[in-house]
């Protein structure tokens, strides 16, 4: 199954508790109703990051999901579309996003 990756940062000033707790409140909750997605979890990251110790990333997303295509169709849905709008415009700075699709060798 195809795993989406995303590497994130919080805008200035963002308390990373509100953060993590919208997390587990509101993406978690959302993920849990959609059948294409087979585990989701954001991981807060232990600095450093050895070999990009400057990145500033601060957290790591594993979105393993049945279908891309369907990933992408989920994230354009109205519902999508909103969490996504609470997503970077209370939390996430989207320009220091890095996001990649990957498979697993079996």
């Amino acid at each position: 199954m195809p795993v989406r990756f995303l590497l994130s940062t919080l805008k200035v000033g963002v308390d990373p508790n509100e953060y993590e707790a919208w997390v587990r409140e509101r993406d978690y909750a959302l993920v849990a109703t959609k059948p294409n997605y087979i585990s989701y979890k954001v991981h807060r990251i232990r600095p450093p990051i050895q070999g990009a110790e400057n990145a500033g990333w601060m957290y790591i997303e594993r979105i393993e999901v049945k279908s891309l295509e369907q990933h992408d169709a989920d994230l354009a849905s109205p519902e999508g579309v909103k969490l996504r709008e609470e997503l970077y415009g209370r939390f996430l700075e989207r320009s220091k996003n890095v996001y990649f699709a990957a498979d697993e060798i079996v």
